[in-house]
């Protein structure tokens, strides 16, 4: 098992250690010694919720198999709690942004969880479909590539 510490550490310059700091006010929604949750100030739809592990880390690419473990098992609770207290929510975006090109803007890992209300929510993901660039061999050598650098 890897050895990430979940003992919190923070970083000076950065905006969602200071709301673990207190120094910056939030609308904490949930709260234990691994997350916090709280309404994400643009409120893209009503409930709109970011979940942030207690420790400073950048994204994604810098979890560990217990970190991941811990911040993730306590999504879907976050979640449904969501959901239970507004009925008009039909269904919710779970968004996880790493790095600049994908749209992190805050470098402190965080998860939007995004309450969907109808089609016309005003919230948009697009998946541009690109499969007629793809052959069978080209599938199969990204898979391969990927697959190299999976660790046992």
């Amino acid at each position: 098992m890897d050895q990430m510490t979940l003992e919190p550490h923070y970083a000076d310059d950065c905006v969602f250690c200071k709301i673990l700091k207190g120094e910056i006010p939030s609308y904490t929604v949930y709260e234990d010694n691994i997350v916090k949750a709280f309404l994400d100030i643009s409120q893209g739809t009503p409930g709109h919720t970011l979940v942030i592990p207690k420790t400073h880390v950048q994204d994604i690419f810098a979890y560990d198999a217990d970190l991941a473990a811990a911040v993730f098992s306590r999504i879907p609770k976050i979640a449904r709690a969501i959901q239970a207290a507004d009925p008009t929510i039909t269904g919710m975006n779970i968004v996880n942004n790493n790095g600049k090109v994908a749209y992190q803007s805050v470098f402190h890992s965080h998860f939007h969880l995004v309450p969907r209300y109808t089609d016309h929510d005003d919230f948009k993901m697009i998946f541009q479909d690109n499969s007629g660039n793809y052959t069978p061999a080209k599938y199969a050598a990204i898979q391969e590539q990927i697959k190299a650098h999976l660790e046992a």
